[in-house]
């Protein structure tokens, strides 16, 4: 049982649409629950999630999640709150035919990211060429980063952030 007991636990609490942005009593009870017990706890209607589901335009989900007096998805709230409970971030990898998210653990080295990738670029590891992910979005990709002077040169021992955009140089 001890094995068990130590796993971290989230709780999902699924409420009628008016609750969905503040909660309602028997969720405040949980939420309650969680903090003394370090759990995570969030709050979604599974209705709103049925109604998002059918929206295709991401302008129409934007409005009809403000309406509500949401930011995000109950899906995007639960799987932000389950990498957080985990310890986990997730990088980027672009390049002209594919971008990926990789998942590390938080606070990973930048040679240890590079491993999750492929062992040989953590064994020629050279440097990581690193965009925050905001910048990357504002300077529309790679090269109006570079233009813009946002991408810096990392070292191995560079703790990844969370939405980092990196290319690995590596020698084989």
């Amino acid at each position: 049982m001890q094995l068990l007991t130590e796993k971290p636990v989230m709780y999902v609490c699924n409420v009628d649409e008016e609750s969905a942005a503040t909660g309602n009593a028997l969720s405040e009870k949980v939420a309650a629950k969680a903090e003394a017990e370090g759990a995570a706890c969030v709050v979604v209607s599974a209705a709103i999630e049925a109604e998002v589901a059918q929206l295709e335009d991401p302008e129409e989900k934007r409005e009809f999640l403000e309406s509500l007096g949401l930011e995000r998805t109950g899906l995007e709230r639960v799987i932000r709150a389950g990498y957080e409970l985990l310890e986990l971030a997730t990088y980027f990898t672009a390049g002209p035919k594919e971008t990926r998210a990789w998942t590390i653990p938080a606070n990973c080295k930048a040679v240890d990211a590079a491993a999750v990738i492929h062992t040989d670029f953590a064994r020629g590891f050279i440097c990581a060429e690193t965009i925050g992910y905001d910048d990357y979005v504002a300077c529309k990709g790679e090269h109006g980063a570079k233009e813009a002077g946002k991408m810096r040169q990392e070292g191995r021992d560079y703790a990844v952030k969370d939405g980092d955009v990196i290319l690995f140089r590596f020698n084989v």
